[in-house]
């Protein structure tokens, strides 16, 4: 529950234009919220807009100290120009699940643990003002748009920054894959997942998939604990559409999560479409380091 709302929403920034920040922490990781009030004070004093929107799952309900005013995500108005996630990578996922239709720069400061998609270390926490100033450039992120068949008939569909994954409940189920209708593999195991490059650094990559680049355009499907040893990763180009088939299922359960999230129990025969989304995520970074440098010291 949020104790009260942001009083005042805009302030005039000395260059003459009008900027607006959400600062989006999660409480959990951001103790007393006390990086939360430093990027208050920097920015503030900056003459820049501050909002902050505090990150937690909907049925949760976090102790907030009572003397920050605070708003809501889904309430941000169209003049933020930049979300300032402290967190981590789960943070920053959440933040875009709750913004899906909004193309708003993500600016992550790592508090978590990885922190593949994060921009800032809490060491380096001040250089939040200057991509509150601007002085950043833009990684465009490729997003998947899922949708779950069954009948015939579409039951449901979602964004993904991530992954989607099918995962059995604590059993083996069958899967089966294709590339624009077109077989590619079959077995029974865990699950599957299909991942974005950006999520090629998550739970692909513990399941044994590849790495891949984050501004590239790819579908990495990756099978989960397959009994079969010819059951291998896959990369595929973004321009197709990958289904996948759940079969024989019967007794055995079978679930989709999206980004981490559990959204719905799928029944046998059921079919996940893959496609690109028309969607994408916009992340703030600085430049210095590259891709492969930052894989290199956090993995």
């Amino acid at each position: 529950m949020l104790p009260r709302l942001w009083p005042d929403r805009t302030r005039i920034f000395d260059r003459g234009g009008t900027i607006m920040v959400a600062i989006c922490p999660n409480p959990y990781r951001d103790a007393e919220l006390n990086y939360t009030r430093r990027a208050l004070r920097l920015l503030s004093n900056a003459g820049i807009g501050c909002i902050v929107c505090p990150v937690f799952a909907e049925n949760d309900d976090p102790v907030l100290p009572q003397d920050i005013p605070y708003s809501r995500l889904t309430e941000l108005g169209d003049d933020c120009t930049l979300l300032i996630v402290i967190g981590g990578d789960g943070t920053i996922l959440s933040v875009v699940r709750s913004l899906q239709d909004r193309s708003i720069p993500i600016l992550g400061v790592n508090l978590g643990t990885k922190g593949f998609m994060t921009a800032l270390e809490a060491e380096d926490f001040d250089r939040i003002l200057n991509a509150a100033r601007g002085e950043y450039r833009i990684s465009e992120r490729m997003m998947l748009d899922v949708s779950i068949e069954r009948g015939g008939e579409i039951i449901y569909t979602d964004h993904a920054l991530n992954d989607a994954v099918i995962h059995g409940y604590g059993e083996c189920i069958n899967i089966t894959a294709y590339c624009n209708e077109e077989r590619m593999i079959g077995y029974s195991g865990d699950g599957v997942i299909v991942a974005t490059p950006t999520g090629s650094t998550g739970y692909s990559m513990s399941a044994g998939g590849p790495i891949v680049e984050p501004e590239a355009a790819a579908f990495i499907l990756t099978p989960i604990c397959a009994h079969s040893i010819s059951a291998k990763p896959f990369v595929i180009g973004a321009q197709k559409v990958i289904s996948v088939t759940t079969e024989k299922l019967h007794t055995r359960r079978a679930y989709l999560s999206i980004d981490g999230n559990s959204v719905l129990d799928l029944a046998s025969g059921d079919r996940m479409l893959i496609r690109r989304s028309s969607m994408c995520t916009l992340m703030a970074r600085f430049g210095e380091k590259s891709f492969f440098e930052i894989a290199y010291e956090k993995l």
